[in-house]
């Protein structure tokens, strides 16, 4: 069982996580094209589309750290320094995604948007994006883990 929970938080985190680092990082960019051609009806689309990406794949999230709980409580691993450094950083993502990064696209595509503000998101991005890269090297490295990595 605890193969088949690893294997699901795994792919979970590969599926959800990944298209919203990506498509964050592409939003700052895009953005400024948007601001510099106002008439581009692209550049727009090309917005929502990066910001809709970014909405359905945050909540389509919530799975990784759902079996990531159960694979750590099946692996008897849930007190674990490592795990709950991963857990800390983890929140600390999804908080930055939900309360800076998501706000601050919204209010760009929403027609809010100056050159500061695509320069702020890309900070917050960066730093959504760092945390998971963190997670990612905690879940693989596990220092002190006693699980044989």
């Amino acid at each position: 069982m605890t193969k088949f929970l690893l294997a699901v938080h795994v792919l979970a985190a590969i599926v959800a996580i990944g298209p919203v680092t990506v498509a964050a990082s592409m939003f700052p960019p895009a953005a400024r094209r948007a601001l510099a051609a106002p008439d581009d009806a692209r550049a727009a689309q090309t917005l929502h589309l990066l910001h809709r990406i970014c909405q359905v794949y945050a909540v389509v999230g919530v799975v990784v750290p759902a079996f990531g709980f159960a694979t750590a409580s099946n692996m008897g691993v849930l007190g674990s320094a490592w795990l709950v450094v991963s857990i800390a950083l983890t929140a600390l993502a999804a908080l930055v995604l939900a309360a800076l990064v998501l706000p601050a696209q919204t209010a760009i595509v929403e027609g809010g948007g100056t050159r500061e503000k695509t320069v702020r998101l890309a900070m917050f991005t960066g730093a959504f994006n760092l945390l998971w890269a963190a997670v990612t090297i905690l879940m693989i490295v596990r220092p002190g883990s006693t699980t044989g990595a």
